[in-house]
């Protein structure tokens, strides 16, 4: 029994501590105070016996607090009865009131063990009054150490209980707000896995198509090359099934159709006149000579601009916005500027941009980055000087052949 319950007890460094000052103190207070004249104690051996006792339960204090105070009291009336004297050692009081702050921060006062506790304290507040005559300031004043040693306990246990709670609410928060980063995440590649697996599915049933109407079109004389473009047209729409098989699952039912056209920076007018048409007076300027995009990339594009300006809208009390498209030479540049002020929650600080990478509806930089990374690009964000935010997105381009 006594095993298992010192199991799981190990004393700290300031049980250590404490232990040793007891024990230290009560040894030089024992033969320090040596003698025969009143006020001296004439017999040192039991109050250094005692001494290094209490010392050594104090190691045992966090584990059996009530049990190691009626321990010291059974010490002091030990002590009391070898050494036939009225003096009463300092060690013994300072592990009273050491042990009385120990079982007050053990235990709920309320509860059965903090009665307990409680009736324990005032056994040894009792003992205390009986090793002397002591006059009605010495009573008092022995009630007030003992008095604040309790309270102390019991306010440094509230203490501990509630940065306890705190700290298990940050970290439950901090789970949590991870928990729906790494969803905003995953719901996004999935809904561009979804538009990839439109994209190639279109592109690959379009070369099937165009290799069938190839084959068609040869005559008797190629009937090799017929037949390894026929080999060519059915491998396409074998890959076409497999990717049905594959991706489809990441569609949900009221998905656009496998062979939906997906929007691309040729469809940025439209979007700009319906945010137009919201409120917004949306800019738009192109610069350099737009050129064919691949259409993942160009579906990206469209997508940045489109969550940047809806969270605008939603979120930054601007009156205008500017989009301006760069053709580099081996870049493409998405530029979204506004003049909002935003406020305090919902602003450029902590509700559309916020600090964690998400617009108020869980995805906002969270999803542009995503796109942006998909290509190879970048994306950056931040508030401009004199008011308003920007999102910059780079996608990088090959080179047209004529300017390498």
């Amino acid at each position: 029994m006594l095993r298992r319950l010192l199991r799981d007890w190990r004393p700290t460094w300031l049980d250590v501590l404490l232990s040793l000052a007891v024990g230290t103190a009560g040894l030089v207070e024992s033969f320090g105070r040596q003698g025969s004249l009143p006020g001296q104690i004439g017999d040192p051996a039991p109050m250094a016996a005692g001494a290094v006792v209490a010392g050594t339960t104090l190691l045992l204090r966090r584990r059996f607090p009530v049990t190691v105070l009626l321990a010291l009291i059974a010490v002091g009336l030990a002590v009391r009865a070898l050494s036939g004297g009225g003096y009463y050692a300092a060690w013994h009081f300072y592990s009273t009131l050491i042990l009385v702050h120990t079982v007050a921060g053990s235990t709920e006062p309320r509860s059965r063990r903090g009665v307990a506790g409680l009736a324990c304290v005032l056994a040894a507040y009792v003992f205390l009054q009986t090793f002397q005559r002591n006059d009605v300031a010495e009573v008092m004043i022995g009630a007030v150490f003992m008095g604040v040693a309790y309270g102390s306990g019991i306010l440094l246990r509230r203490q501990i209980d509630r940065t306890s709670r705190l700290a298990e609410r940050a970290t439950r928060l901090e789970v949590e707000r991870e928990a729906r980063a790494r969803r905003a995440v995953a719901e996004e590649r999935t809904r561009i896995a979804r538009e990839l697996h439109d994209i190639v599915s279109h592109n690959v049933s379009v070369m099937t198509l165009y290799t069938g109407v190839v084959r068609m079109r040869l005559g008797d004389e190629h009937a090799r090359e017929r037949d390894m473009l026929l080999g060519v047209e059915q491998a396409g729409r074998e890959a076409v099934e497999e990717l049905r098989l594959m991706l489809g699952m990441l569609r949900g039912t009221a998905g656009p159709g496998p062979d939906a056209l997906q929007p691309d920076l040729d469809q940025l007018d439209e979007l700009v006149t319906h945010v137009r048409e919201a409120g917004l007076d949306v800019r738009l300027r192109i610069v350099g000579e737009p050129r064919p995009l691949p259409p993942g990339l160009g579906l990206s594009a469209y997508r940045v601009i489109q969550e940047a300006l809806t969270n605008v809208l939603k979120h930054a009390h601007a009156t205008g916005a500017g989009i301006v498209i760069t053709y580099g030479r081996t870049g493409l540049d998405v530029e979204i500027t506004d003049d909002g002020t935003g406020d305090g929650s919902e602003g450029h600080g902590s509700g559309r941009h916020g600090s964690d990478g998400r617009g108020s509806d869980g995805h906002g930089l969270i999803g542009m980055r995503e796109r942006a990374a998909m290509h190879g690009g970048e994306l950056s964000a931040g508030s401009v000087p004199g008011g308003g935010y920007r999102v910059v997105a780079r996608f990088p381009l090959d080179a047209p052949a004529g300017i390498r």
